[in-house]
């Protein structure tokens, strides 16, 4: 097993080979009594005032948010999307001089409720650039430059509970900080007083979607799981409790009220069915540290999360290396999907936040 090991690891992740999957639909807003976010004029390379700011993180967490946000009029197609959205600016200003970094991220103003959002795709994490060293100074720069009332985190995230399939939105107002020297009590959490519109996020949910996946095509991934990596592995191994099979549309829980947070690594840690990480509303990349840097601003900055599980949790018996492959190709398959839930949750929130009733 340690010499398959080796040999997954030394190989690219495997890539997803499915056919038919649907595209993202128009959003008919009205059904709903809403209408989709104006667009504004997005100043070149300067990061202007607005009152909420959006970040995001990957190609499909940034296709579902800019569909949300500025495209909900046209149909997406998940087979050809690319990074090249039309009106976002690239953010460049001030970089320190890193090798194979070349901006901060990427912006872009919407209009919601007369008031200004701004959308930002980062293009730094919490282990990249520069072992993770530029997340922190990029949201510094968001909070001293574009002066938010709210800032909210939305994107993919792992699985951390284990009743929570594919495709659960996970809203938190928490983060907690993973550190692997120290035990999970000493843990640093960090707090905010948001509390979510949830009466807006109730009415959002006719708008969401099932996440287009079945049997037949897990199936599909399974036997192209074993085929790549030279495994034998039967599909209720890899998807365990059918949390990679839901059921209807997904859920969007409001976790914040409760006050349960997200757990954030800077290493791929894999929440598996053992639930040793039941405690937390997911697993993810980035936002204990964007929690912590508002936090340490002294500045009064509303913080939360609208996190999309498109890999729940694993198989504990499974080896890590498993674990986290599989996971990866989930995330391949139908991230985008599981993205545009997320996308509509923060879409609410955000909306509930500019008009509150």
């Amino acid at each position: 097993m340690n010499q398959r090991r080796e040999r997954a690891g030394s190989r690219p992740p495997l890539e997803p080979n499915l056919n038919d999957l649907p595209d993202l639909a128009p959003i008919d807003w009205s059904s709903i009594g809403a209408t989709a976010p104006k667009l504004v004029d997005t100043p070149v390379n300067d990061l202007t005032p607005a009152d909420v700011v959006i970040i995001t993180w990957t190609s499909a967490e940034w296709a579902a948010m800019n569909h949300v946000f500025t495209a909900s009029d046209q149909s997406l197609d998940p087979y050809h999307y690319t990074d090249d959205w039309p009106g976002w600016q690239r953010y460049t200003r001030d970089m320190p001089d890193l090798e194979g970094w070349y901006e901060w991220g990427s912006y872009r103003l919407v209009e919601m409720n007369g008031e200004k959002v701004m959308l930002f795709k980062s293009n730094t994490h919490l282990d990249w650039p520069d072992d993770g060293k530029q997340l922190a100074p990029l949201v510094a720069r968001i909070v001293k430059y574009v002066k938010p009332r709210l800032v909210l985190s939305i994107g993919t995230a792992g699985g951390a509970r284990i009743t929570d399939p594919l495709g659960t939105v996970n809203v938190v107002n928490a983060g907690t900080l993973y550190d692997s020297r120290e035990s999970a009590d000493a843990w640093p959490t960090y707090r905010s007083r948001w509390e979510p519109c949830w009466q807006a996020v109730e009415r959002v949910k006719a708008l969401t979607q099932p996440i287009p996946v079945n049997q037949k095509d897990l199936q599909s991934l399974a036997n192209q799981f074993n085929a790549y990596y030279e495994t034998l592995y039967s599909l209720d191994e890899l998807n365990p409790d059918n949390l990679n099979l839901p059921e209807g549309k997904p859920a969007l829980n409001n976790l914040a009220v409760s006050g349960i947070p997200l757990l954030t690594t800077s290493t791929f840690v894999v929440g598996t069915t053992d639930g040793k990480y039941n405690d937390f509303a997911c697993i993810e990349m980035d936002d204990a540290v964007i929690f912590k840097t508002i936090v340490d601003s002294g500045e009064d900055i509303l913080f939360g999360s609208a996190r999309n599980l498109s890999d729940p949790v694993q198989n504990a018996s499974l080896p890590a290396w498993v674990q986290s492959s599989w996971g990866s190709l989930i995330y391949k398959a139908y991230g985008l999907y599981t993205s545009f839930g997320g996308a509509l949750t923060a879409w609410a929130t955000v909306n509930g936040f500019l008009n509150p009733r």
